[in-house]
């Protein structure tokens, strides 16, 4: 792609260098050469523009200055960041499937699919179960029976999805992820544990990603609920009859006990651990492994195990760093004490 055209894809104007030149692919400031696009959106890598051997660069305003190859072109734009996203997209397409319903998949005669369907082979889809329009099922994907996926989903390979789950629009599952198994419930009696049966189910709103191998729990009688435009990553267990909101992001192996509620725009950081019956306000940020037993409140950013707000967390930790020397100044003056009581 020109980077004329490039620019004029992604809402930029061209200053400098050859916006006739050509564009095949996109890579970060450090390591860009001759015919790639690149992004500085944050001034701690302006260091890296004046030697930069990419072709082309997403930039605002506000971040040009000193020393500037010759042979770049700057792509000067509001939001560099998406802009640059935007190139990635147009540079990098994703392969197009052929889209079929393979010979070699299992469909229930009670199933029902929409329009462009993909359903790949091995996949399977129970009895009374929907795929909305334009979605894709891949290979060895095994839906179960009465499920509902809305349109334009993408469930990729081996991922499972239990009975009665439903799916909204828009939804991106990863492979080996698991929507709708059984609740981790028991109840000890007679000196063994009796299993709680589940008989919920699992509610996916429109435009949710969940990374691969993540395992969220059906309800044990109600709804496990995720909420529209949140974020799962990888690795991630969600236990039984959380409530999920809106545009929540969770990372990568953390943790989330049963009946907890997660309000709309809160960050759990990795490796979060958390309790359950615990409430996480909106917009809350819970730091990199922290562990929460008890509520956050809409706003707060914590850290810790157990978590307290941040900046107590980091004072706590920066004095728990000089208890070695405290310690032996004590120890110095336990031994001056000694020696003026002789």
């Amino acid at each position: 792609m020109l980077i004329k055209d490039l620019a004029q894809l992604c809402d930029a104007n061209v200053h400098g260098g050859d916006a006739s030149a050509f564009i095949n692919s996109a890579a970060d400031i450090m390591s860009a050469h001759a015919h790639q696009v690149t992004v500085l959106s944050d001034a701690k890598y302006k260091k890296y523009l004046k030697d930069t051997q990419a072709s082309a660069c997403f930039i605002s305003e506000a971040l040009i200055d000193g020393d500037i190859p010759d042979n770049l072109a700057l792509l000067v734009c509001k939001d560099p960041e998406i802009s640059f996203l935007n190139a990635v997209k147009a540079l990098h397409p994703e392969p197009v499937l052929k889209r079929q319903v393979s010979e070699h998949a299992v469909l229930a005669d009670t199933s029902t699919l929409g329009y462009d369907i993909h359903v790949g082979p091995f996949a399977t889809v129970g009895q009374h179960s929907s795929i909305g329009d334009s979605s894709t099922i891949e290979a060895g994907a095994r839906i179960g029976n009465h499920v509902s996926i809305g349109k334009h989903c993408h469930i990729h390979p081996n991922a499972v999805i239990y009975d009665h789950s439903v799916i909204g629009n828009n939804v991106i599952i990863h492979a080996g992820a698991v929507i709708g198994a059984d609740g981790f419930g028991y109840k000890f009696r007679d000196n063994q544990h009796v299993k709680v049966p589940h008989v919920g189910h699992v509610e996916i709103a429109d435009n949710v990603e969940i990374g691969a191998n993540t395992c969220i729990d059906r309800g044990a009688l109600g709804a496990t609920k995720i909420g529209a435009g949140s974020k799962i990553d990888n690795l991630v267990q969600l236990g039984h009859n959380n409530i999920v909101g809106r545009n929540v992001i969770i990372c990568g192996q953390s943790g989330i006990s049963g009946s907890c509620t997660i309000e709309d725009g809160a960050i759990l950081a990795g490796s979060t651990g958390v309790a359950d019956h615990v409430k996480i306000g909106s917009r809350a940020v819970v730091m990199a492994r922290s562990g929460i037993s008890a509520d956050v409140d809409p706003g707060a950013q914590v850290f810790g195990s157990p978590a307290k707000d941040r900046k107590v967390a980091w004072r706590e930790l920066a004095a728990l760093a000089k208890l070695p020397e405290l310690l032996q100044k004590f120890k110095a003056l336990e031994a001056r004490i000694a020696k003026l009581e002789e």
